[in-house]
């Protein structure tokens, strides 16, 4: 996905270097902005991104579609199977092309998460033949789960349908009911801490040089990151796998290069954190 990242993000730079003022005063700032290369970028964004046409390549790869679905209104109205079929346990509707809204999905946050069970499960994001994706929009508050399922049908990426399921259903449910609770009960987040966490980031005194060590429990307060409480995506490449003992909790950036991986293991029943990547 980062080489359309990149790639747009230069272009939209480029036309904010060349045709538009910046005010220092906020309230002339849309409230609906578009945020996609940083948090100064106008309305305009939104017109250039939607007048941009997606690379034939796109369609091979889920990560690569979803951005540019996501970025192009035009693309997303030729790319949803109207009328789309909504379902919300046994409430059964349509969605009409005229009744659709415009869907931008993490685009404006500036970063999106991800489930894993494995470092190897975490290269189907490569695998060109998955031909099956659920974008999933999990909300903490509600306790649902908004699934996004989209198919690759003659060979181009298609949303398919709108399902909403509670969160108590899906395959990540434990984990899901764990990380809620990890990360607003701070005393829980410290109990849920291996003893010694594995650490990987990059180091302060190279630029070019990454580091390891251990981190304990007590020094715990100086590395743990600002995750989201409310609200966080998740993305099924192909067909949902039986929850394991095991999850990877990725956190990347749109264009600005973060990533966050945070490793839990599940022993005697209870989620402990083991390693913590940055």
């Amino acid at each position: 996905m980062n080489r359309y990242l990149v790639a747009i993000s230069c272009m939209l730079l480029l036309v904010a270097c060349g045709g538009q003022k910046t005010s220092s005063n906020e309230e002339n700032v849309p409230a609906d902005t578009t945020v996609v290369a940083d948090s100064t970028q106008s309305a305009l964004s939104d017109e250039v991104l939607d007048n941009l046409p997606m690379p034939k390549a796109a369609d091979e790869l889920f990560d690569d579609f979803i951005y540019n679905f996501a970025a192009n209104r035009k693309l997303q109205m030729e790319r949803i199977l109207f009328p789309l079929k909504k379902v919300n346990g046994e409430k059964q509707e349509t969605i009409e092309k005229s009744q659709w809204k415009l869907e931008r999905y993490f685009m404006r946050q500036q970063y999106y998460t991800l489930l894993f069970d494995s470092e190897k499960q975490m290269e189907v994001v490569k695998d060109t033949s998955v031909n099956h994706a659920v974008v999933q929009m999990i909300y903490f508050n509600t306790g649902a789960i908004v699934q996004h399922v989209f198919d690759r049908m003659r060979g181009v990426w298609m949303l398919t349908s709108i399902e909403t399921i509670p969160i108590s259903s899906s395959s990540n449910a434990t984990f899901l009911e764990f990380f809620h609770h990890f990360v607003t009960d701070s005393a829980f987040q410290q109990q849920s801490l291996s003893e010694e966490i594995y650490f990987e980031g990059p180091d302060p005194d190279d630029d070019f040089a990454r580091m390891e060590g251990i981190i304990s429990p007590d020094t715990w307060e100086a590395f743990a990151p600002e995750l989201p409480k409310k609200m966080i995506y998740n993305i099924i490449y192909g067909q949902p796998v039986r929850e394991g003992n095991r999850k990877i909790f990725v956190l990347r950036g749109i264009a600005n290069g973060m990533e966050l991986e945070m490793t839990f293991l599940r022993k005697g029943g209870e989620w402990k954190l083991t390693k913590l990547t940055t």
